[in-house]
C-alpha cells in the first residue's frame, strides 16, 4: 500500500526549519558502585540538514544511548550537541518543541482510534490553533501517512507498521525539523520494514533531518549516511553506504557485523577509523535557535488529559467490567458475611460492628489503590515523550484523580446504599451518612494518590501488581480493627499513625457513635471492648479528615517528584 497520494506526499511537507546536528566528543558514563561503565567513547559526527542517517551496531553498541544524546532525551555525560551551531543543552526548551522523537515503544494509547489519537496530540501541542486548523492538520497527517482508511480504527487493531506510523503522525503534527526514531523497523516483517523506510526517506526529502537506529542491514540502503558503532559505544565508521562496503571490504552490509565481531576489538576499530576518516573544514554555521513553541497552560492540559483519560476508560470494556464487577462482588460478600441488625442498640453485636466499619473503610481504600496502581506505569513511555514537548506534571497527575474520583464516589454510594438497605448499617439520615461519605471519599482519595505514587515509582506493570499486597497488609494489621491501637506494641502504635484506614475507621466509629452503642447497648461484650479502644471513638472527625487530606497531598506530591526525576526536567 502506498504511503501517500501523489498530490499530498511527505516530500511536499514543509519542516519547521532545516537542522544540522554536530556532535562533539560525546561520552556517556554509567556510574556504578564499584566501577564506571563507558557507554559512548568520545563520539564526534555531523549530520547535515535533510539527511537520512542510520546508526547501526550490534547489541550493546550504544545505538539508543547515542540517539538519545543527540535528541537531548538523555544527555551525554560530557561533550556537546549543536543544532545549527547552537548548544542543544542551552536551548533545549526551544528545540524540544520543534523535534520529533519516536522511541521503540509505541507512544500512542491503544484504546483510542487513529483520528482521536492525533487529535489529542494536536490539542496538546498546537495550543493556538483553532479547532478547524487542528482538524485539517490531523487530516493532512493521516493522508500523508496513508492512514485515512484507518482513521476510525482503534490503534490496538492496527498492524505493527500502522501503529508505528500513528506514533510518527503524533510527532508530525508540529512539522518538526529533525526526527529521531529508535528501531522504527524492529518487529516488522521485511515488506512492512521497507514501507517504513520509504516513509522516512520521504520525510528527509521533505526537508526534515531524520536520524534512526536499526539492527537490520536492509534498512541501510535507504539512507544517505550510515554510522557504525562497535561494542562499548566506539565509533568505527561514518559515511555513505557505498563507502561503508568499500571501507570494510565486503559486499553485503550484514558482513560488516561479522567483521566488527571477529577481526579487531572495538577500540582498535575506532582507532583505525580515527586515522582514516576525512576531516571537516571550516566553522559550523550558526542559525538562530527557534523560539520555544508555547504549549497550552496547565488548566488546559488538565482538561484535555482528563477528557482523554475518560475516553480511554470508556473504550476499554474489559476494564470497565472489572471496575464495576469487583465492587459488586465485594459488596455482595459483605452482605453475605454479616448478619443484619449488628447496630441494633437493644441487641448489638460489637465485634460485628467493628468489622463492618473496618471493611467498609478498607473497601474504599482497596478500590482507590487498585484503580491508581496501573494508571502511570502502563503509559510511562507516552508520558515521557509528551513531557519532553511541553507537558506539565501536575495537570497529568491531577487528570488521573479527576477520572478515578467520580468512579470511587459511585462505588462508595453503592456500598453504603446496599449495606444500609440490607440492615448491615444502622437506620440514620443524611446528617450521619453525609459525613460518612466524605470520610470514605477522603480515604479513597488517599488510596488513589498512594496508588499513583507506586505506579510512578515502579518500572513495570508486574511490579505494581506485586506492590499491591505490600500496601494492603499494613492497612489490615495496623488500622486498629484487628487489634485496638491502645493495646498494640509501641512500634505498631507508631506505624498505625501512618495508616490511612486507621483514621477512616476511627472517623466512621465517631459518625455512628460507637461509644453510646457499646456503653448503652444490651451486650456483655460492649463495655469491655470499648475499654480496649479507650478514647478512640471520642471527639470530632475534623482531625481525622485533616490527616486523610494530608496523606493525599503527600502522596500526590511524591508522585509529582518521582515523575519529575524520571523525566529529567523541571516543572
Amino acid at each position: 500500500m502506498a504511503i501517500a497520494s501523489p498530490d499530498r506526499s511527505m516530500a511536499a511537507r514543509t519542516a519547521t526549519a532545516p537542522v544540522r546536528i554536530d556532535a562533539r566528543e560525546l561520552r556517556t558514563v554509567l556510574h556504578k558502585r564499584r566501577t564506571d561503565l563507558v557507554l559512548l567513547h568520545d563520539i564526534s559526527l555531523t549530520i547535515l540538514p535533510g539527511e537520512l542517517v542510520t546508526i547501526v551496531g550490534g547489541s550493546g553498541a550504544g545505538k539508543s544511548t547515542l540517539i538519545n544524546a543527540l535528541a537531548g532525551v538523555r544527555p551525554s555525560t560530557s561533550g556537546a550537541v549543536l543544532y545549527n551551531g547552537n548548544d542543544l543543552a542551552a536551548n533545549i526548551a526551544a528545540y524540544r518543541t520543534s523535534l520529533g522523537y519516536v522511541p521503540q515503544d509505541d507512544i500512542v494509547h491503544k484504546e483510542l482510534t487513529v483520528a482521536r489519537t492525533l487529535d489529542y496530540a494536536a490539542r496538546l501541542r498546537l495550543c493556538h490553533a483553532t479547532s478547524a486548523e487542528r482538524h485539517e492538520a490531523v487530516k493532512d497527517v493521516m493522508v500523508s501517512l496513508g492512514l485515512s482508511e484507518q482513521s476510525g480504527q482503534r490503534v490496538s487493531s492496527l498492524s505493527g507498521g500502522q501503529r508505528k506510523r500513528t506514533s510518527i503522525g503524533a510527532e508530525l503534527i508540529t512539522h518538526p525539523g529533525v526526527f529521531f526514531l529508535d528501531e522504527p523497523t524492529s518487529g516488522l516483517d521485511p515488506a512492512t520494514g521497507r514501507e517504513m523506510m520509504r516513509l522516512l526517506r520521504e520525510l528527509a526529502d521533505g526537508g526534515s533531518t531524520v536520524v534512526l537506529t536499526t539492527h537490520a542491514p536492509q534498512d541501510i540502503a535507504f539512507c544517505d549516511r550510515v554510522v557504525f558503532l562497535a561494542r562499548g559505544g566506539h565509533l568505527v565508521f561514518d559515511g555513505t553506504p557505498a563507502h561503508a562496503l568499500s571501507y570494510f571490504g565486503v559486499e553485503q552490509f550484514d558482513a560488516i557485523y561479522e567483521c566488527l565481531e571477529q577481526e579487531l576489538d572495538p577500540a582498535q576499530w575506532a582507532e583505525r577509523w580515527e586515522d582514516a576518516r576525512p576531516r571537516a573544514a571550516g566553522e559550523v554555521p550558526v542559525v538562530a535557535a527557534p523560539v520555544a513553541r508555547k504549549g497550552p497552560g496547565r488548566v488546559r492540559q488538565w482538561a484535555v488529559l482528563t477528557e482523554r483519560n475518560f475516553e480511554i476508560l470508556g473504550r476499554n470494556w474489559l476494564t470497565l467490567a472489572i471496575l464495576a464487577g469487583a465492587p459488586v462482588l465485594v459488596i455482595a460478600m459483605m452482605t453475605v458475611l454479616f448478619r443484619p441488625g449488628a447496630f441494633d442498640i437493644n441487641d448489638p453485636s460489637p465485634s460485628a460492628t467493628i468489622m463492618i466499619l473496618y471493611w467498609v473503610a478498607f473497601g474504599s481504600f482497596f478500590f482507590g489503590l487498585t484503580y491508581g496502581l496501573l494508571q502511570i506505569v502502563t503509559e510511562m513511555h507516552i508520558f515521557q515523550r509528551e513531557r519532553l514537548v511541553n507537558l506539565h506534571v501536575a495537570p497529568y497527575v491531577l487528570s488521573k484523580v479527576a477520572v478515578l474520583a467520580p468512579i470511587l464516589i459511585v462505588v462508595n454510594f453503592a456500598m453504603i446504599g446496599v449495606l444500609r438497605a440490607t440492615d448491615r448499617l444502622p437506620s440514620e439520615g443524611m446528617d450521619v451518612y453525609g459525613p460518612i461519605t466524605i470520610t470514605l471519599l477522603l480515604d479513597g482519595l488517599a488510596a488513589i494518590a498512594l496508588g499513583l505514587f507506586a505506579s510512578a515509582a515502579v518500572t513495570r506493570p508486574e511490579q505494581a501488581t506485586l506492590v499491591l499486597p505490600l500496601l494492603c497488609f499494613p492497612q489490615v494489621l495496623f488500622a486498629g480493627a484487628m487489634l485496638p491501637v491502645p493495646v498494640m506494641a509501641d512500634v505498631g502504635e507508631g506505624i498505625s499513625l501512618f495508616i490511612s484506614d486507621k483514621w477512616a475507621f476511627e472517623a466512621l466509629g465517631k459518625h455512628l457513635d460507637l461509644n453510646t452503642l457499646f456503653s448503652e447497648g444490651n451486650s456483655p461484650l460492649g463495655r469491655p471492648l470499648l475499654d480496649q479502644y479507650e478514647g478512640t471513638f471520642s471527639g470530632g472527625v475534623a482531625g481525622d479528615w485533616a490527616v486523610l487530606a494530608a496523606f493525599t497531598v503527600a502522596a500526590l506530591v511524591g508522585t509529582w517528584v518521582v515523575l519529575i526525576r524520571k523525566s529529567g526536567t523541571g516543572r
